[in-house]
């Protein structure tokens, strides 16, 4: 079933499945993106970081988030896009290993125009302890049913 801008309310909530995080993984998202060695270089990421060992760029960890939304929600949606993120926090460091789960929250929605709306969604993605890795805010334009 198509999620239309119509068929969310303040206060839906949905749970994502999970992303499984690899080493393999971290490492090359980090040599394309973010080179910085606590990202590539395990070794030395256990022994002088201060997280003891390699971690996710945060950047990585907005992107598995962002998988889980599109694989989870958005794919069936009549989302058209995002007009921006606010308050995109790393609260806990991601590592090999750790399995991610999304939750999201459905925190404002306004009609902009007789073909879509503007809804803000609280989205939140934790680890396998259930620990907050990433939150944001994200405003979200979906088609309306009705025109």
């Amino acid at each position: 079933m198509t999620v239309f801008f119509e068929d969310l309310a303040v206060g839906d909530t949905f749970a994502l499945d999970s992303y499984d995080v690899t080493e393999s993984e971290i490492r090359e998202f980090a040599e394309k993106y973010d080179p910085q060695w606590f990202h590539t270089d395990p070794e030395r990421a256990r022994e002088e970081s201060i997280y003891g060992g390699l971690i996710a760029s945060g950047w990585h960890t907005t992107a598995m988030t962002m998988r889980l939304l599109v694989d989870g929600f958005f794919a069936d949606s009549a989302a058209l896009g995002a007009k921006g993120v606010d308050e995109l926090r790393w609260r806990r460091p991601v590592t090999p290993g750790d399995t991610l789960t999304a939750t999201i929250e459905v925190v404002d929605r306004e009609a902009e125009r007789p073909e879509r709306g503007l809804v803000r969604l609280s989205i939140v993605t934790t680890n396998d302890a259930d620990e907050t890795v990433c939150s944001m805010l994200a405003d979200v334009l979906f088609a309306r049913r009705e025109r």
